[in-house]
């Protein structure tokens, strides 16, 4: 083999061994705790809406400002902020995936995931309806 064939393949494993180490997602998800001792670093919070309190949105006034109160599972709380519109199910979600910074009274969202309730669980009587009536008609 020639030099340069043996050069451009030794560039192209690094270039994949690259790309694959970026691909990579390495991130873990951090309590509300653990976020407020790593001020301004990326991290990605669980939590749920604290429905206790007001959710401040005012779409006509700034549609680009929502913030509210989120709680993890361990109980930690924290003021979220978040610089886009509202995801129209954030009252319905159980959980909320959040990314972002967190700063010194408040935690800086940049993405928003809503887990919402199931809309496809077992409904037993429904299912047995419709097996009834399938095994009937047959």
């Amino acid at each position: 083999m020639k030099k340069t064939h043996i050069a451009l393949l030794i560039g192209i494993a690094a270039l994949i061994c690259g790309l694959l180490a970026y691909s990579v997602d390495l991130s873990t998800y951090d309590t509300v705790a653990s976020a407020k001792n790593k001020p301004g670093k990326f991290v990605h919070l669980i939590a749920k809406l604290d429905r206790r309190r007001p959710v401040e949105y005012d779409p006509i006034n700034n549609p680009n400002y929502l913030s509210f109160y989120a709680v993890d599972s361990l109980g930690g709380q924290t003021k979220v902020v978040y610089h886009n519109s509202k995801p129209s199910e954030l009252e319905k979600s159980e959980r909320i995936v959040m990314t972002g910074r967190m700063n010194a009274d408040h935690f800086e969202c940049k993405e928003i995931l809503l887990k919402c309730p199931s809309k496809y669980k077992d409904d037993k009587q429904q299912l047995n309806k419709t097996v009834t009536n399938e095994t009937t008609s047959k």
